[in-house]
Formats: structure tokens, C-alpha cells, sequence
């Protein structure tokens, strides 16, 4: 028997071998290791990306230093002015204060006439006469000081030597005991107020609002946005040669970076200190200094009224509204420690006037007059002694702090200015360590 042979099944067929996985790609660092010579695209560009860098870079760091020393020169002029507006503040409202106090003295005399103590009349006359030649002193000085106020002070002074000549014109008839006299004097003093007063206060707003406009001329801020986009012009810098050039830091760029920080935070802590400092002094000293002297004005202003309601008699429901209403603000505006010496003078007043409404005049008269403690006279002189030694003060010390600071500015601006060229040559040499290497 035959046995039939079978040959034995094909081999399955084997899957081809899959094709090895890609391999993967390398991890992108933030730049290449350093090696100091540029890689990349657009390395034929490099001569003409170094050049555009060192452009940027300068122009930066000298723009940086031109316009942060001329915002700390611009400090330096503006507390000047400050200075200058604060004294010219003063200056105007001691024209104001001298003059009332003038009519204060011019009244006051009046109630002696011709018959009172000649000593005392001489030195009425005297304090009168001292008290007006202050005042156009003041005016001259005022005109010198500030162009801006010229006209107006012109005008003063025609109100001014209007005012004198109506007073003269008074104590000469009041010393004959001519009753015209005593309309010489409220007349002269009708005009002081309608025609002077008003150009003085006018001068007092314009002066105040040109000392806190000065006073606000610290930029800390700018300071501070100038230095901050020039560093970040800087670091854009030092970035774009470190992906070309594999270094990490560029000397030159790092060091004018470190030089612009550090200029822009020094300057900075010196503008936000001078600009606090100036803040405490226009809400301290400065408005002390204006408010005693709007006191003292409105004290010699009622003291005024309070003769002429006995120079023109039964004149009393006429002035003492007046006199009140001056004497408000002297509540309102005058220190707490001076306020004793006006309440001393206020109780006088209201002696005199008592004395007045009952028609005791002759007792009105010499509490009026009387230049020791049982009259009106020594505790106002007192009160307004005091208000002025406080004006003084206080606008001293303004105007001393305000010029002190002026020197750190202006070093302050020239240094940054130096600083701001330092910071270009770096950003140069640095740049040109690139270019040799590239070359």
C-alpha cells in the first residue's frame, strides 16, 4: 500500500518590522549654550542688528538721562518760585494788614482832636506815618519782586496816595476841631476799602494760587515711568544678544541698567520726599502764616470800625455790624494762642460799647484811647504783635525749607545728566565686545 505523503502548510507570512519611531527632538532652550559667536537666522544680518541694537540702546539711556534731569531741573526752578510766590504772599498781605492797621491808628487818633495828650498825639502821628511809608515801601518791593502784579499794584498805589492825602486832610481840620474832619476821615476810609481792599485781595488769591502751583512742581511719577520704560529697553536689549550671541549677560547693557535703576530710584525717593515736604508745608506752616495774617487784618479792620462808630457819633448800629463781622473772622481764622489776647481786647470793646449805647461818652472815649491795660488799645496791640510774630514764623520757615531742598534737586539733575552719558558708553562697549567677537 502506498501512502500518500502531504507536504506540510507554507509558513505563515511574517509582518514587516515597523519602521524605528522617529527620535525626538532635541529640547529648545531659552537660548543656546554660550559660545560666543552668533548663531541663528539672519547671521549674515549681525554688523547691521549690533549697529540698530547700539542705536536703540544709546538713545535710550541718553534720552533717559536728558528728560529725568530736566524734570529734577524743573523741581529745582519750581520751589524757587515757590519760594519767591510764598514771600510775595506775605509781602501783599502785609500790605493789606499795614494798611488797615494805618486806618486803625488814623481813626483811634481822630477821637483824640486837638485837645489830647500831646505826647500820645506824636506818637500817633508817628506810628501813622511809619505805618504808610511801610506800606508803599511794601508796594515797590511787591512790583520788583513779581512783573505779573505791576499793574495791579500801580493802581494801588494811585488808591494808596489817594487814601493818605484824604487822611492828612483830616488831622489837619481835627486838630482845629473842625467838624469837616471827621469826613475826611470816613470818607478816606470809605474809598481805602472800596478801592484798595479789593485789589489786594485779588492779589492775595493770585499769589496764593501761584505758591500752591509752584509748591506741586515734585514729578516723582515721571521720574519713575522714564527710568522703568528705559530699563525695559535695556533688558530687550540684553536679550536679543544673548539669543545671538549665546551669552547670558552683556556687561556694558547690564551695567547701564544697573546705572539707570539705581539714578530713577534715587531720584524718585528725592522728588516723592521733596514733593511730601512741600505738602506739609502748604498744609501747615504756609496756610498758619495766611491765616494770621487774614486775622490780622481783619483785626485791625474791626479796631477801625470801633473808632469810627465814636468818631461819627450815634454811628453805632452803622459800624459795629462791621465790626462783628471782622471780628468773626479773627474767631474763625486766628491761632488758639493768640486768641486770649483778642478776648482781652474784645472785652475792652464791648466796654466801649456799652458805654456808647448809653451815651457815656466820655467813658467810651477813654477806654477807646487809653494806651495802658484799662483800654482798648494794649490788648489789641498785644493780639496783633502776636498774630505777626506767627505770620513771621511760619513764612520764614516756608520759604528757608522750600530754597533749602532747591541744592539736592539741582545736584540731583546734574548728576543724572552724567549719569545718563556713563550709561551710553557702556551700552557702546558692551555692544562693541559683541561686534569684535563677531568680526
Amino acid at each position: 500500500m502506498s501512502q500518500s505523503a502531504t507536504a506540510p502548510p507554507p509558513p505563515a507570512a511574517q509582518p514587516a518590522p515597523a519602521p524605528p519611531a522617529p527620535a525626538a527632538p532635541p529640547k529648545k532652550r531659552f537660548w543656546p549654550a554660550p559660545t560666543g559667536k552668533p548663531v541663528g537666522a539672519g547671521v549674515e544680518d549681525t554688523p547691521g542688528l549690533l549697529n540698530r541694537l547700539q542705536v536703540i540702546g544709546v538713545a535710550a539711556v541718553l534720552i533717559f538721562g536728558l528728560a529725568s534731569a530736566l524734570i529734577q531741573y524743573l523741581s529745582f526752578e519750581a520751589d524757587g518760585r515757590a519760594a519767591d510766590d510764598t514771600e510775595q504772599l506775605v509781602r501783599v498781605q502785609e500790605i493789606q494788614t499795614t494798611l488797615l492797621r494805618a486806618d486803625a491808628i488814623a481813626t483811634n487818633l481822630a477821637l483824640l482832636g486837638g485837645s489830647g495828650d500831646p505826647q500820645q498825639i506824636a506818637d500817633r502821628d508817628a506810628a501813622y506815618d511809619e505805618a504808610i511809608a511801610d506800606v508803599f515801601t511794601l508796594i515797590t518791593q511787591a512790583a520788583e519782586a513779581q512783573p505779573a502784579d505791576e499793574e495791579a499794584l500801580s493802581a494801588l498805589n494811585v488808591a494808596v496816595s489817594e487814601y493818605a492825602t484824604a487822611i492828612a486832610e483830616a488831622r489837619s481840620n481835627l486838630r482845629q476841631n473842625f467838624p469837616v474832619g471827621k469826613e475826611y476821615l470816613s470818607g478816606g476810609s470809605s474809598a481805602l476799602r472800596s478801592d484798595a481792599l479789593p485789589i489786594l485781595e485779588n492779589l492775595v488769591t493770585a499769589n496764593s494760587e501761584r505758591a500752591e502751583e509752584s509748591m506741586n512742581g515734585q514729578h516723582p511719577f515721571w521720574l519713575l515711568l522714564i527710568g522703568a520704560v528705559t530699563v525695559g529697553v535695556l533688558i530687550w536689549v540684553s536679550l536679543v544678544l544673548a539669543q545671538r550671541f549665546r551669552r547670558y549677560v552683556n556687561v556694558g547693557v547690564a551695567v547701564a541698567a544697573v546705572l539707570v535703576l539705581v539714578t530713577t530710584l534715587v531720584a524718585a525717593v528725592a522728588a516723592w520726599r521733596g514733593d511730601s515736604q512741600n505738602e506739609g508745608l502748604l498744609d501747615d506752616e504756609l496756610t498758619k502764616a495766611v491765616d494770621q495774617a487774614e486775622a490780622r487784618t481783619a483785626g485791625n479792620d474791626a479796631k477801625a470800625y470801633e473808632s469810627l462808630r465814636l468818631v461819627k457819633r450815634g454811628s453805632g448800629t452803622t459800624y459795629e455790624p462791621l465790626w462783628q463781622e471782622s471780628a468773626e473772622v479773627v474767631v474763625d481764622t486766628a491761632d488758639t494762642s493768640i486768641l486770649p489776647d483778642w478776648e482781652a481786647y474784645v472785652a475792652r470793646h464791648n466796654q466801649i460799647v456799652r458805654n456808647d449805647d448809653q451815651d457815656f461818652r466820655g467813658p467810651a472815649l477813654r477806654v477807646a484811647t487809653a494806651d495802658d491795660a484799662s483800654g482798648s488799645n494794649q490788648p489789641f496791640t498785644d493780639f496783633d504783635e502776636a498774630a505777626q510774630k506767627l505770620v513771621d514764623d511760619n513764612s520764614e520757615t516756608t520759604t528757608d525749607e522750600l530754597r533749602a531742598g532747591r541744592a539736592a534737586a539741582l545736584v540731583g539733575s546734574i548728576l543724572t545728566l552724567l549719569l545718563g552719558l556713563l550709561a551710553a558708553v557702556a551700552v557702546v562697549r558692551g555692544i562693541g565686545a559683541r561686534r569684535r567677537e563677531y568680526s
